[in-house]
């Protein structure tokens, strides 16, 4: 979720790794293995979902070495597996972001049909979209979006800035519905450098300033399970009080659990997000002071790959009434609760 290195959690870098730009190539519905992709979440395909020409897609995304990124190539590979006629070449995933524009040249001179690119850094690895394009190999640019639309045909991605808005208006929700006027309301963001992060921030602040809230102690962590809890340490040796904790990450959101658990402090409520089965476990549980996170799903991966396989076999979404599918698609961050959690289970992600 970076375009720099975020030093995650290295027990986290297993899977496909094969040699440094190796292809793996994957997968029919009758040759995934079931282990591999236990667990990931799959899309169907509307009224397209009927095997058609045989597509064989490229796809290329950094390193797993996190939870949310791991479950981006987990459902890619998954849902590439569910079409009979759809042939994986997915690169192994790395951070380096010369050898990530190496392996989508392999790619492109491997004349696949379509690319599926998740760049590490997507102004770096802009050109390398562009050159499949003008190859005339469209490109779906997942998530993390390149400098120019003339790089991909279609984008999908999160809504980073809805994912603050949302959660601050949950905490605004909730802050109402306790009869707290004056809320001290803390943060616990990701990279402060990054413009997801700027993003996450700014609608967080924008939704409480509209119900006359405003954020507190805040500190910034790096995606981390250690810079959580040790970023959270820090935030609540200055905030002796609390109303409502908002954390942008659910992997970070492992140490921040920790910290509060050795702080013993809970009088607050606390919002996590992106999506991670954990929290989801947390929530519905409802034992301790996280009571909702705000999705960031990587079931956008899964959906890549549908996007994918109809543009390569020139078909639009089959429930959409325009002849091509869309040029850009923007995911929604969904508030899970109690209440609805077990609706989104589905879409958990381990971290």
């Amino acid at each position: 979720m970076t375009e720099q290195s975020l030093h995650r959690r290295r027990f986290l870098l297993g899977g496909a790794a094969v040699g440094a730009g190796a292809l793996l190539t994957a997968c029919t519905s009758n040759q995934a293995p079931a282990q591999e992709n236990a667990g990931a979440n799959v899309a169907n395909a509307g009224d397209n979902s009927k095997p058609g020409t045989p597509v064989t897609i490229g796809f290329s995304a950094p390193a797993a070495d996190h939870g949310w990124m791991a479950a981006m190539t987990k459902n890619a590979r998954a849902q590439a597996g569910k079409f009979s006629e759809v042939t994986l070449n997915a690169t192994e995933g790395t951070n380096d972001v010369n050898q990530q524009i190496s392996q989508v040249e392999t790619l492109i001179n491997a004349k696949v049909n379509v690319l599926v690119i998740l760049p590490f850094d997507g102004k770096a690895l802009t050109a390398a979209g562009q050159q499949a394009m003008d190859a005339g190999i469209p490109v779906i640019n997942l998530d993390r979006v390149f400098d120019t639309p003339l790089a991909y045909r279609t984008w999908i991605g999160g809504d980073n800035y809805r994912m603050g808005v949302n959660a601050g208006s949950y905490v605004a929700q909730q802050m109402k519905a306790k009869n707290i006027t004056n809320p001290i309301i803390g943060e616990v963001a990701g990279i402060d450098s990054l413009p997801l992060t700027q993003d996450r921030s700014r609608g967080f602040k924008d939704a409480l300033a509209r119900q006359g809230f405003k954020v507190g102690p805040r500190v910034s962590a790096q995606f981390t399970p250690e810079s959580g809890e040790q970023q959270t340490s820090n935030l609540l040796q200055s905030a002796p009080k609390l109303d409502a904790l908002w954390n942008h990450d659910d992997d970070q959101g492992v140490g921040v659990v920790a910290a509060l658990s050795n702080a013993n402090r809970s009088e607050f409520i606390m919002v996590g997000g992106a999506g991670s089965k954990n929290a989801m476990n947390l929530i519905k549980a409802d034992s301790g002071p996280l009571k909702a996170t705000v999705l960031y799903s990587p079931s956008m991966a899964s959906s890549a790959i549908v996007l994918a396989r109809l543009l390569g076999q020139n078909k639009g979404v089959g429930d959409f009434a325009e002849h091509e599918i869309p040029s850009e698609i923007t995911t929604y961050s969904a508030v899970v609760t109690k209440e609805n959690v077990d609706q989104y289970l589905d879409v958990g992600f381990d971290s």
